[in-house]
């Protein structure tokens, strides 16, 4: 099912947290994502590759997550309560959406055009983020 990410657009990739116990598969319509600088992400060191819900499926370790909010409460930070890595969320930016951490991908993330989004300043500029913000999305 997973092939290589920097050969094929619209295929799908799978990844997982550091113990295993979380697995999920993603589909890559476009290879693109975002660094953000937001207080979680830059902790995490990670990047965000936000597909739609039916882009995304858990293969398994539904009971292995816990879910972690701050602030206005609304995104869902998942990470496995076992080994601690965050492999996605359900973010406040896209509703219904889910973003991926791509550096859990398996075969990495270096295939994807990574994109700086200011996310300290997150009211003011979420708005390039979301879809036909750019004509790109």
């Amino acid at each position: 099912m997973a092939g290589d990410a920097a050969g094929d657009a619209d295929q799908w990739l799978e990844g997982g947290c550091h113990c295993g116990r979380v697995r999920f598969r993603v589909r890559v319509r476009e290879p693109r994502a975002i660094a953000c600088n937001c207080s979680i992400c830059a902790k995490k060191g990670m990047i965000n590759l936000i597909v739609p819900a039916e882009d995304f499926l858990l293969l398994q370790g539904e009971d292995s997550l816990s879910t972690y909010r701050f602030n206005t409460g609304v995104a869902e930070h998942r990470f496995c309560r076992v080994c601690g890595i965050h492999p996605f969320s359900r973010p406040r930016s896209h509703p219904g959406s889910y973003d991926v951490n791509a550096r859990c991908l398996d075969d990495g993330c270096d295939f994807l055009a990574i994109t700086s989004f200011d996310g300290r300043n997150w009211e003011e500029n979420v708005a390039s983020i979301r879809d036909g913000a750019d004509g790109e999305r």
